[in-house]
């Protein structure tokens, strides 16, 4: 009778170990299989949150079938306690496991609130944006500008909210007393820099920073970058570039980046600069006689007058020969590439062609037709302000 209890046990065992093996097989898989999400969402996880908490506000938002799957497979993986606060964007689909890693490896929020001050050129701007998870498109809610505008309440409310990020997107051109005048501008950040970054050094886009992050940090950042894509520029450039080094690649680029804002002329641009080079001819570039002027300090804000043409300066080419001794402004990735990888072309001219681009020419008979066609681009939109103007835009 023993052993027939003993056996009847252990088939019990077995078929006990057989039914938990499968139960682990199928929470498993569960854990691990696509999710039944739909449309995309953007998970809020406050500070001081906890799992469980959160597996329940998945499973509200249709993202998980089990709470208790996710929760245990947190556990087998012990991921639980490394919870972290912030926004997290789910894609449709996204598994349990997949969920678990986004909220725990850390890093930024990838969705919420985005405080983004942009760098340009001409001013500073502070934008509050909101991310759409559907689209996955940003919503703008409030721009202004620092300084100038009253602050929306909007800003106030996100600055303060701990998964707001904050971003400082840096334009290509902007020169680097901007960079650094507008980062000692920003409220959220921290420190001095103690020393003007040289002209060109830093690498124009857009840089994830944190409240409390310090400027001069924020400007290595920038530095490293930079460093490393005029490196590559340099060791792709063309066999025949009559430039002997990595600076002076950096200032032919900024030359470049000032005079065009359309990519798609950009190795035009350069190649025009570089025939000119390899002639032996002036430049005679207006931006670089503005930065004569101005040194990268501010805006000039009108016409270049005659006599400033023929004064000389360390960065006037139409009286120095070759390049100016500096960048006159932070060039972007594109305006380095063009500079070492030019077009092919005997363009040694160009102007404005009234589209936002330039006209270019071989000869200065060619070039003499398109500056006279562009001086009467101008006549006609001053004859058509001035018209505008007096019958008060009607």
């Amino acid at each position: 009778m023993w052993r027939h209890v003993a056996s009847n046990a252990v088939t019990f065992l077995l078929v006990g170990l057989f039914l938990l093996g499968g139960v682990i097989l199928w929470g498993k898989n569960a854990y691990e299989t696509t999710g039944p999400l739909e449309q995309a969402i953007c998970l809020q996880v406050e500070r001081g949150s906890n799992m469980r908490r959160v597996s329940e506000d998945l499973a509200d938002q249709g993202a998980v079938r089990s709470p208790a799957i996710l929760r245990i497979g947190a556990d087998y993986q012990e991921k639980t306690q490394d919870l972290k606060a912030g926004s997290f964007l789910v894609e449709p689909g996204t598994s349990m496991a997949e969920i678990v890693d986004i909220v725990t490896r850390g890093g930024a929020s990838t969705c919420g609130t985005e405080i983004v001050y942009r760098v340009g050129v001409n001013r500073i701007s502070a934008q509050v944006r909101e991310l759409d998870p559907a689209t996955n498109r940003f919503v703008e809610q409030a721009t202004f500008v620092p300084g100038e505008d009253e602050v929306p309440q909007v800003y106030t409310q996100k600055r303060d909210e701990a998964d707001t990020r904050f971003r400082v997107a840096v334009a290509e051109g902007v020169t680097s007393w901007q960079v650094v005048e507008a980062l000692n501008a920003l409220e959220v950040l921290e420190g001095t820099v103690a020393e003007l970054p040289a002209e060109g050094a830093l690498a124009p886009d857009s840089y994830e920073v944190r409240p409390g992050d310090d400027r001069a940090a924020v400007i290595e950042r920038m530095r490293t970058a930079q460093d490393a894509i005029v490196a590559e520029a340099w060791a792709n450039r063309a066999d025949d570039l009559p430039v002997g080094s990595p600076e002076d690649l950096l200032i032919l680029a900024s030359i470049i980046e000032k005079e065009t804002g359309v990519a798609e002329e950009r190795r035009q641009v350069a190649s025009v600069f570089v025939n000119r080079l390899n002639q032996g001819m002036r430049l005679q570039t207006d931006p670089t006689v503005i930065y004569g002027i101005t040194e990268g300090k501010g805006v000039l804000g009108r016409g270049l007058r005659r006599s400033e043409l023929r004064r000389e300066t360390p960065w006037n080419t139409y009286v120095i020969d070759g390049l100016p001794p500096t960048p006159i402004a932070n060039p972007g990735r594109e305006s380095l590439m063009a500079a070492a990888q030019p077009d092919e072309s005997e363009y040694i001219f160009f102007v404005a062609d009234g589209t936002g681009g330039h006209a270019f020419a071989v000869t200065l008979e060619e070039h003499n037709r398109n500056v006279a066609r562009w001086r009467e681009i101008e006549a006609e939109r001053g004859a058509e302000a001035a018209g505008n103007a007096s019958t008060g835009g009607n």
